[in-house]
């Protein structure tokens, strides 16, 4: 069940945070996940690529996943098949990542109720770009 957040949830949870982990960044510019990643860095966000097979994405280090990454991440932002998003969300539940964002078209209701048990904020189906250029 996707969860309908206010603009006012949704522009509190943009204000929160600053560190972004980006998981299924792909070093393509013409990729929805490489563009959103460099609106967001353009934006003021500490973005922390993570795909496992780049070494580096948009001159950053990348890490293979959400595990490997060091320190605190604020926010998850997932661009991954909702079959895949279960052990994402599992990761961001073990280092403490309070938000967890699906971009549009990814929604997995168990994932979202695992994270809900936890104490996690989950915004799905929503493309965190449009939302902060329309909020923000």
């Amino acid at each position: 069940m996707v969860e309908i957040y206010s603009n006012t949830r949704l522009r509190e949870i943009l204000k929160s945070v600053r560190v972004i982990a980006v998981v299924g960044l792909s070093p393509k510019s013409n990729r929805p996940s490489n563009m959103v990643a460099r609106y967001l860095i353009d934006a003021g966000y500490t973005v922390i690529p993570v795909n496992p097979g780049q070494e580096e994405i948009l001159g950053l280090k990348c890490y293979a996943s959400l595990d490997d990454v060091p320190g605190k991440v604020d926010l998850v932002d997932i661009f991954r098949r909702p079959e895949d998003v279960g052990p994402i969300v599992e990761s961001a539940v073990s280092k403490d990542i309070k938000y967890i964002w699906m971009q549009l078209g990814i929604i997995n209701d168990e994932a979202a109720a695992f994270a809900r048990q936890h104490d996690c904020e989950i915004v799905m189906d929503r493309c965190i770009k449009i939302d902060h250029q329309n909020l923000m």
